[in-house]
């Protein structure tokens, strides 16, 4: 079992910026593809950011030019990087690791990020 833990959330005031921190209990390296998803009240959970094992990187339109996301193997974590942060943002942010066939797959209990307008 692999346990993620998130950290970095909090109230920020648009225009801010916050950076999440994704710790692992085991090597990232063992894992395809680590991201982020962020989730609102009455809404499906999104991808906001995944970065693969061939270190391409997917952004959600929403989050292009703002977020950066990236890892650091010897730390066995995964950072977001938020700037120019919108109140949209609001939201929970949930860490994801897992194999391309999703037959591993591991979630963390999430942040919550706040921007106020």
């Amino acid at each position: 079992q692999v346990q993620l833990v998130e950290s970095g959330g909090g109230l920020v005031q648009a225009g801010g910026s916050l950076r999440l921190s994704c710790a692992a209990s085991r090597s990232i390296a063992t894992f395809n593809v680590m991201g982020w998803y962020r989730q609102t009240p009455g809404k499906q959970r999104e991808l906001v950011a995944v970065l693969t094992s061939g270190d391409s990187t997917n952004y959600a339109d929403s989050v292009k030019g703002r977020f950066t996301c990236s890892t650091d193997n010897a730390k066995n974590t995964v950072y977001l990087q938020m700037n120019s942060l919108k109140p949209e943002d609001t939201a929970v942010y949930y860490c994801n690791a897992r194999t391309w066939s999703w037959s591993s797959d591991y979630w963390g209990q999430g942040t919550q990020v706040t921007v106020s307008s």
